[in-house]
């Protein structure tokens, strides 16, 4: 009787929190949330925050209309997610506490007036290292050096730029000093940063272990949603344009595919008069050429007997050791550009983002002045110098 009593009071406050807000309400006496995003389930993809209001989570990105379920430990509520829409509900905890969420599309509703807005550039050099590196100035003050990476999200500094070259930290005098740890989760938000002419307002940056080396931070694909980002190799620069660029003359076009939001090419190897397919997210940050899935070279029978180039042993961030060979792959095409004797790393370990992937890095994309279009989720290659 307890329980059924128990339950019948949970409802009751359910339905008074319901009728006040007209929003859905769902119940949970623990704050793990697990999410089906498209079909990819994540266990523990979600923690109820009842003082964020809304806590926001952003589904994978896609223009397709999909379904996003939320299950708590013991209710759940499915989600209709369309290209530009929020929807809202609530999730008492224990029920006392209203968490407001919100399920908000990666893409964002149409902006009417962003074709009218100047195009920006941000000059970049090329690392040793195949970095596109970029002179980033914080809040007017704090210079930093910050890499374009394809194939990651949002603006991340490394712990050791943001305590020796930012004032980011609360406490940064304390921590200087010695005298106090950092706490990298009570960071201060960036209130300018500035690229080129490009620049972000009150931007949240995300500390990270990982970054290209002698990198300071790395900047992501998903803050120019919306746009054509133009990677211009012979004039190093990166324009971003608010329309497709009218010159396309010497460009080839494909499409753009996202898996978790991930974006990615198809390409293709040629071997022995046999294709082998794949998909290849694009790692700008990677000195790399080709990278090449465990699980997708066992599925594809990916010949096994290539000139070997060499062997090795690598530790992520985490401190997770990868073994890999490099091997010489005799032809490789990407939009339909041909491009002979690459060396291409195979990993023998499970795959670090979790599901089946290969990588294009920067060793080979460098070689193409390249249109990212996240307007219309199409790549634009054309050779440039490097490519000889």
């Amino acid at each position: 009787m307890k329980y059924i009593f128990l339950s019948a009071c949970l409802l009751t406050v359910a339905t008074v929190v319901n009728a006040q807000s007209k929003l859905p309400v769902i119940r949970a006496t623990s704050k793990s949330v697990a999410i089906n995003d498209g079909g990819f389930l994540d266990k523990n993809a979600w923690s109820l925050s009842p003082k964020t209001r809304p806590d926001i989570y952003t589904a994978d990105r896609t223009r397709e209309t999909k379904w996003v379920t939320f299950y708590t430990d013991i209710d759940s509520i499915r989600v209709k997610v369309k290209p530009g829409t929020r929807y809202d509900f609530i999730i008492l905890l224990n029920g006392k506490d209203s968490c407001y969420t919100q399920v908000a599309s990666a893409i964002p509703p149409v902006d009417k007036n962003q074709t009218s807005a100047k195009n920006d550039t941000i000059p970049f050099k090329l690392t040793a290292y195949n970095a596109i590196a970029v002179k980033a100035v914080l809040n007017d003050t704090d210079t930093l050096n910050l890499h374009f990476d394809a194939s990651s999200f949002d603006f991340h500094l490394t712990r050791d730029a943001i305590i020796k070259k930012t004032k980011l930290l609360p406490n940064q005098a304390d921590v200087l000093a010695g005298k106090a740890k950092p706490n990298f989760n009570s960071m201060n938000k960036a209130q300018k940063l500035q690229m080129g002419t490009a620049v972000w307002y009150n931007q949240e940056m995300l500390p990270t272990g990982l970054s290209s080396r002698e990198m300071d931070g790395r900047f992501a694909w998903n803050l120019f949603e919306g746009k054509q980002i133009e990677v211009d190799y012979d004039n190093n620069r990166i324009i971003i344009h608010n329309k497709t660029p009218k010159d396309l003359k010497g460009y080839e076009r494909s499409k753009i595919g996202f898996i978790k939001s991930f974006p990615y090419a198809t390409g293709t190897f040629e071997i022995a008069g046999k294709k082998y397919t794949g998909n290849f997210t694009m790692d700008t940050g990677s000195d790399q050429s080709l990278i090449l899935d465990s699980a997708w070279v066992a599925k594809n029978n990916f010949p096994t007997d290539l000139k070997l180039i060499k062997s090795s042993t690598i530790s992520d961030p985490r401190g997770v050791k990868y073994e890999m060979k490099i091997v010489e792959a005799p032809l490789f095409r990407l939009n339909g550009f041909p491009t002979a004797n690459i060396p291409t790393l195979i990993l023998s370990n499970k795959n670090p983002l979790g599901f089946e992937i290969n990588y294009l890095g920067n060793g080979l994309l460098k070689r193409f002045n390249m249109i990212l279009d996240f307007k219309n989720d199409y790549l634009y290659l054309k050779p440039n110098k490097l490519s000889s």
